[in-house]
Protein backbone atom coordinates (compact mmCIF):
# COMPACT_ATOMS: atom_id res chain seq x y z
CA UNK A 1 0.00 0.00 0.00
CA UNK A 2 0.86 3.32 -0.70
CA UNK A 3 0.99 6.31 1.57
CA UNK A 4 -2.40 7.33 3.01
CA UNK A 5 -3.05 10.89 3.32
CA UNK A 6 -4.58 12.04 6.71
CA UNK A 7 -6.20 15.69 6.97
CA UNK A 8 -6.56 16.72 10.81
CA UNK A 9 -8.28 16.55 12.94
CA UNK A 10 -8.28 12.94 12.98
CA UNK A 11 -11.69 11.26 11.96
CA UNK A 12 -12.18 8.03 13.86
CA UNK A 13 -13.73 5.93 11.02
CA UNK A 14 -10.19 6.99 9.06
CA UNK A 15 -8.36 5.38 12.26
CA UNK A 16 -9.98 2.09 11.82
CA UNK A 17 -8.52 1.34 8.13
CA UNK A 18 -4.89 2.00 9.69
CA UNK A 19 -3.13 -0.78 10.65
CA UNK A 20 0.36 -1.28 12.65
CA UNK A 21 2.94 -0.48 9.42
CA UNK A 22 0.92 1.87 7.29
CA UNK A 23 2.93 4.72 6.00
CA UNK A 24 0.97 7.81 6.66
CA UNK A 25 1.46 12.02 5.64
CA UNK A 26 -0.10 14.55 7.56
CA UNK A 27 -1.52 17.29 6.72
CA UNK A 28 -2.82 20.34 9.12
CA UNK A 29 -2.49 21.16 12.74
CA UNK A 30 -0.85 18.90 15.85
CA UNK A 31 0.58 20.18 19.12
CA UNK A 32 3.96 19.20 20.85
CA UNK A 33 3.98 18.62 24.26
CA UNK A 34 6.65 16.55 26.34
CA UNK A 35 7.03 15.70 30.00
CA UNK A 36 6.38 18.89 31.85
CA UNK A 37 3.58 19.83 30.07
CA UNK A 38 1.85 16.57 29.65
CA UNK A 39 2.04 16.73 33.68
CA UNK A 40 0.24 20.27 33.61
CA UNK A 41 -2.07 18.74 31.17
CA UNK A 42 -2.81 15.92 33.33
CA UNK A 43 -3.44 17.93 36.41
CA UNK A 44 -6.30 20.30 34.78
CA UNK A 45 -7.75 16.72 34.22
CA UNK A 46 -7.79 16.15 37.78
CA UNK A 47 -8.46 18.95 39.01
CA UNK A 48 -11.38 19.60 36.02
CA UNK A 49 -9.96 23.01 34.74
CA UNK A 50 -10.12 23.88 30.99
CA UNK A 51 -7.11 22.52 29.17
CA UNK A 52 -5.16 24.83 27.03
CA UNK A 53 -6.88 23.23 23.52
CA UNK A 54 -9.50 20.85 23.42
CA UNK A 55 -7.66 17.63 23.31
CA UNK A 56 -10.64 15.80 20.79
CA UNK A 57 -9.93 14.31 17.71
CA UNK A 58 -6.24 15.64 17.92
CA UNK A 59 -2.48 14.65 17.99
CA UNK A 60 -0.26 15.23 20.11
CA UNK A 61 3.77 15.24 19.10
CA UNK A 62 6.29 14.24 22.08
CA UNK A 63 8.73 16.79 20.73
CA UNK A 64 10.62 19.87 21.98
CA UNK A 65 11.52 21.85 18.87
CA UNK A 66 14.34 23.78 18.48
CA UNK A 67 14.81 27.85 18.02
CA UNK A 68 13.71 28.59 14.46
CA UNK A 69 16.83 29.79 12.14
CA UNK A 70 15.59 32.80 9.76
CA UNK A 71 13.40 31.45 6.72
CA UNK A 72 12.07 28.74 9.15
CA UNK A 73 8.66 28.05 11.27
CA UNK A 74 10.95 25.76 13.91
CA UNK A 75 14.29 24.52 14.16
CA UNK A 76 15.09 20.98 14.27
CA UNK A 77 11.91 18.78 15.88
CA UNK A 78 12.74 15.37 16.25
CA UNK A 79 10.51 12.88 18.57
CA UNK A 80 11.00 12.15 21.93
CA UNK A 81 10.83 8.47 23.82
CA UNK A 82 7.23 8.43 24.44
CA UNK A 83 6.91 6.53 26.99
CA UNK A 84 8.15 9.08 29.42
CA UNK A 85 3.90 10.19 28.84
CA UNK A 86 2.91 6.99 29.43
CA UNK A 87 1.92 7.64 33.19
CA UNK A 88 -0.04 10.59 31.56
CA UNK A 89 -1.57 9.36 28.22
CA UNK A 90 -4.50 7.43 29.11
CA UNK A 91 -6.34 10.88 30.94
CA UNK A 92 -5.90 12.78 28.04
CA UNK A 93 -6.70 9.45 25.30
CA UNK A 94 -10.13 9.33 27.77
CA UNK A 95 -10.36 13.42 27.71
CA UNK A 96 -10.35 12.64 23.54
CA UNK A 97 -7.08 12.71 22.22
CA UNK A 98 -6.70 10.05 19.48
CA UNK A 99 -3.42 10.15 18.27
CA UNK A 100 0.20 10.70 19.18
CA UNK A 101 3.34 10.90 17.34
CA UNK A 102 6.83 9.79 19.33
CA UNK A 103 9.23 6.89 19.01
CA UNK A 104 9.33 4.05 21.49
CA UNK A 105 7.08 1.11 22.98
CA UNK A 106 4.36 2.15 24.84
CA UNK A 107 3.33 0.19 28.05
CA UNK A 108 0.15 -1.97 28.60
CA UNK A 109 -2.31 0.69 30.09
CA UNK A 110 -1.13 3.15 27.39
CA UNK A 111 -2.14 0.18 24.78
CA UNK A 112 -5.60 -0.53 26.41
CA UNK A 113 -6.32 3.27 26.91
CA UNK A 114 -5.86 3.54 23.04
CA UNK A 115 -7.96 0.16 21.76
CA UNK A 116 -11.20 1.42 23.96
CA UNK A 117 -10.71 5.05 22.93
CA UNK A 118 -9.91 4.29 19.37
CA UNK A 119 -6.53 6.16 19.33
CA UNK A 120 -3.37 5.34 17.42
CA UNK A 121 0.33 5.65 18.02
CA UNK A 122 2.37 7.46 15.06
CA UNK A 123 5.96 6.93 14.59
CA UNK A 124 8.44 9.50 13.61
CA UNK A 125 12.16 8.69 12.98
CA UNK A 126 14.77 10.03 15.31
CA UNK A 127 17.76 11.65 14.12
CA UNK A 128 15.51 12.96 11.19
CA UNK A 129 14.72 16.20 13.63
CA UNK A 130 16.46 18.60 10.96
CA UNK A 131 14.42 17.30 7.92
CA UNK A 132 10.90 16.76 9.90
CA UNK A 133 11.31 20.76 10.46
CA UNK A 134 10.59 21.07 7.03
CA UNK A 135 7.13 19.61 6.89
CA UNK A 136 6.26 22.42 9.74
CA UNK A 137 4.82 25.22 7.67
CA UNK A 138 4.10 27.43 11.09
CA UNK A 139 4.53 27.39 14.55
CA UNK A 140 2.82 29.13 17.51
CA UNK A 141 3.53 28.59 21.43
CA UNK A 142 0.03 28.20 23.07
CA UNK A 143 0.54 27.72 26.38
CA UNK A 144 3.11 26.87 29.26
CA UNK A 145 5.52 29.38 27.51
CA UNK A 146 7.33 29.32 31.02
CA UNK A 147 8.67 25.76 29.88
CA UNK A 148 11.15 26.91 27.03
CA UNK A 149 11.64 24.36 24.46
CA UNK A 150 8.93 21.91 26.53
CA UNK A 151 5.88 24.29 25.69
CA UNK A 152 2.94 23.45 24.13
CA UNK A 153 2.93 24.58 20.66
CA UNK A 154 0.89 24.42 17.80
CA UNK A 155 2.23 23.14 14.18
CA UNK A 156 0.74 23.98 10.91
CA UNK A 157 2.14 20.42 9.00
CA UNK A 158 2.25 19.66 5.39
CA UNK A 159 3.00 15.98 4.28
CA UNK A 160 4.56 15.16 7.62
CA UNK A 161 5.86 11.65 6.98
CA UNK A 162 5.01 9.56 10.19
CA UNK A 163 4.34 5.24 10.27
CA UNK A 164 1.30 4.04 12.60
CA UNK A 165 3.12 1.89 15.02
CA UNK A 166 0.01 0.89 17.28
CA UNK A 167 -3.30 0.70 15.64
CA UNK A 168 -6.45 0.84 16.84
CA UNK A 169 -6.85 -2.41 17.53
CA UNK A 170 -3.89 -2.77 19.70
CA UNK A 171 -1.34 -4.19 17.06
CA UNK A 172 1.95 -3.39 17.74
CA UNK A 173 4.81 -2.95 14.72
CA UNK A 174 7.52 -3.56 17.57
CA UNK A 175 5.53 -7.16 18.33
CA UNK A 176 4.73 -8.02 15.10
CA UNK A 177 7.34 -6.68 12.55
CA UNK A 178 10.01 -8.95 14.34
CA UNK A 179 7.64 -11.78 13.99
CA UNK A 180 7.65 -10.96 10.66
CA UNK A 181 11.36 -11.76 9.90
CA UNK A 182 11.50 -14.90 12.37
CA UNK A 183 9.21 -16.55 10.07
CA UNK A 184 11.37 -15.58 7.00
CA UNK A 185 12.94 -18.08 5.70
CA UNK A 186 16.79 -19.01 5.33
CA UNK A 187 18.94 -18.44 2.80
Amino acid sequence: MGMIRIDLPLCREQLKTLRAGDEVRLFGIIYTARDAAHKRLAACIREGKTLPFDLRGQIIYYAGPAPASPGHAVGPAGPTTSGRMDSYTPALLDAGLLGMIGKGKRSPEVISAMKHNGAVYFGAVGGTAALISRRIINSEIIAYKDLGTEAIHRFTVADFPAIVLIDSLGNDLYEIGPARYRTLPEK
